[in-house]
């Protein structure tokens, strides 16, 4: 005689099929009922040891997923985050992608990444697709968006955490730092070091270009410039920037004719890209020509010479943003929402 109950299977309407095995499937291998087999799926503690077995034993044979989807729609919870990046490619976002991933995880949920370009021209779409999924959150970088995807994020429901900007109207939360105050601090830290013919080489996208005009109008103030005109030589280039583009950018800088004596680049990879140049012109860092690259990254401290650099904590952003969905779900209150996380000017030898 079996173990088992005997199971009668009520005659059921029938669906196409998708192709893919079903909690039916598993407990029909296993010779249980389907509660059963959801039981012990969902919790195994209530489950007895031979059924545990045997359903274990039918999901490793059919190849079973568990239907994530119907679990949310029925606990209203999806144990899922996004977070929307504009370069999946460069290491400026990994801190923030990797702190964001481990905070979650250590709480059951998982990142999913969506890719949006930095001239956001897929975001809108992107976001459509991501808030009709229903996360349990939404991570941004940045904080200038359309106002139609600004009311549908509002409208969702969904907890939004902007991050890497700050912004007078957040969605809902947010966690940056002032891309202005950069580019103030940067021309100040030139002019300490006694650089007068500053220039910028900087990325074109919307934060970077935020950091240079500041950079720019902050130098003039301070009596820098060509000749002591004002003018700031500038050179832009598409983002995501690159070494390559660090070296190019150099290059178009002093086939101008500018008289240069300290660069601040919007990258750390640019800033690379100027030493290669520079080496390659014979030109001396630091003692000819000065360089600060932004998010000192891994590498910057292990070139010749090291290199400065602005440092943005892109772990304490990704943890904090993980917190604050988190909080959010489990309905506890965020004590602030809108928070400045600052920067620092980490200096080594490229001044």
């Amino acid at each position: 005689m079996s173990d088992y109950p005997e199971y009668t299977p009520v005659p059921r309407r029938r669906r196409q099929k998708t192709g893919g095995a079903t909690l039916r499937d598993v407990a029909r291998v296993a010779g249980v009922a389907p509660i059963a087999a959801s039981r012990a799926l969902n919790t195994p503690d209530a489950a007895s040891d031979k059924v545990l077995q045997r359903v274990r034993e039918a999901v490793a044979e059919t190849g079973y997923v568990p239907n994530l989807l119907a679990g949310a729609l029925a606990s209203q919870k999806s144990r899922l985050v996004a977070a929307v990046v504009p370069d999946l490619s460069g290491p400026v976002f990994l801190e923030l992608i990797e702190s964001l991933t481990q905070t979650l995880a250590a709480s059951g949920y998982q990142l999913m990444l969506g890719h949006s370009g930095y001239e956001n021209s897929r975001e809108d779409q992107l976001l459509d697709a991501i808030i009709g999924r229903r996360p349990d959150g939404i991570v941004l970088t940045g904080a200038m968006r359309s106002e139609e995807a600004r009311s549908k994020l509002k409208s969702s429901g969904i907890p939004v955490v902007e991050t890497w900007d700050l912004s007078e109207a957040p969605i809902d939360m947010l966690i940056g730092f002032s891309h202005e105050e950069i580019g103030k601090a940067v021309a100040s830290y030139f002019h300490r070091a006694g650089r007068r013919r500053v220039a910028i080489l900087s990325g074109s996208d919307r934060r970077s270009r935020s950091r240079a005009g500041a950079y720019e109008e902050a130098a003039r103030a301070l009596g820098m410039g060509q000749n002591g005109s004002g003018e700031i030589p500038s050179c832009f280039v598409p983002a995501p920037t690159t070494l390559g583009s660090g070296r190019r950018g150099l290059a178009e800088l002093l086939d101008s004719g500018a008289e240069i004596d300290a660069i601040f680049c919007s990258s750390d990879q640019m800033a690379m890209g100027v030493m290669i140049e520079a080496a390659a012109r014979g030109i001396e860092i630091p003692g000819q020509l000065a360089l600060i690259g932004f998010g000192d990254l891994a590498f910057a401290r292990d070139l010749q010479p090291a290199l400065t650099s602005v440092r943005v904590d892109g772990s304490a952003i990704g943890r904090m943003a993980a917190q604050f969905i988190m909080d959010r779900k489990a309905g506890r209150e965020v004590p602030q929402p809108h928070c400045d996380i600052g920067f620092s000017i980490v200096e080594r030898d490229s001044v």
